[in-house]
């Protein structure tokens, strides 16, 4: 089945009791913009906020990483987001962290979970109902689960290079990739991983922030380097828009994709790991 629906789909799914609708919107800090505040001046009726950076392990440095099964099935159900409900994520851009939420509840066992295609950004252009202000669902009793098998950690990571039985493929961009732009975060190390294919997120996405179809997302991922046949585990700057990655392939039927929850601020701030610079 498709990870992404359409703004019609959602519409004739809005009222029913079995949908859930999250507002995953989150931006990176020298966009200077507030998801939480965007989302309380509009969002899709009923919808919740997600915060990625609220809902994540506040044990360690590294941004919006995954919590505790247990903190994060706690956090769901404050949101009334039942493992027994369709859950639809969407966001502000189009498609870019909707699909870290959309693979933050699969890692933590939710199977029934879409990406709004386009986001919040195609839903207003196609003319559909927006609400503002705060909104309290109806609390779940969400039990802990955890999906190992779609998360990745820089010991999988140094696994993966050393035995080639995965292909990384990096979501960030060209530049960043080669080594030669900086990180956005300070005191990181620039480059990539031994081994690793380069395809950046904005090219599986189309103009209107919708995700591109089969024929060109195939052809995004050949021209890459990348071979579908083989396992891969999509790394970028935080784990945000690798899920965008991670969505992409789903859509070509590969829905086993793991994510590297650290990616590069964590490889890069590790003093052993391996580090390769030009394309």
């Amino acid at each position: 089945m498709d990870p992404v629906v359409s703004t019609a789909w959602l519409s004739d799914k809005l009222r029913t009791p079995e949908t859930r609708i999250v507002d995953g919107s989150w931006h990176m800090p020298a966009e200077k913009r507030n998801g939480r505040e965007e989302y309380l001046q509009a969002h899709i009726p009923g919808a919740v906020f997600f915060d990625i950076d609220a809902i994540a392990d506040h044990a360690t440095d590294l941004p919006h990483m995954l919590p505790s099964p247990e903190e994060f099935a706690r956090a769901a159900g404050e949101l009334g987001l039942s493992r027994d409900a369709d859950i639809v994520v969407y966001d502000t851009h189009g498609i870019r962290s909707a699909a870290r939420v959309w693979w933050t509840l699969r890692a933590m066992g939710y199977t029934k979970v879409h990406v709004l295609d386009g986001g919040l950004r195609k839903w207003m252009a196609d003319g559909r109902p927006i609400e503002s202000g705060e909104v309290y669902p109806a609390k779940a009793t969400v039990e802990p689960a955890f999906d190992a098998d779609l998360v990745r950690s820089a010991a999988d990571v140094r696994r993966i290079i050393e035995s080639g039985e995965a292909r990384m493929v990096d979501a960030r961009s060209a530049g960043r990739f080669a080594g030669s732009a900086p990180e956005p975060r300070a005191g990181l190390r620039s480059g990539h991983m031994p081994g690793a294919a380069n395809l950046p997120f904005e090219q599986v996405i189309a103009q209107d922030g919708t995700l591109k179809d089969t024929s060109e997302l195939k052809a995004a991922f050949k021209s890459a380097g990348v071979d579908l046949g083989k396992p891969i585990v999509t790394s970028c700057g935080s784990g945000v828009t690798a899920s965008v990655l991670a969505l992409a392939l789903a859509r070509l039927g590969l829905d086993r994709t793991a994510v590297y929850d650290g990616s590069w601020t964590e490889w890069a701030s590790l003093p052993d790991t391996p580090i390769v610079t030009g394309a």
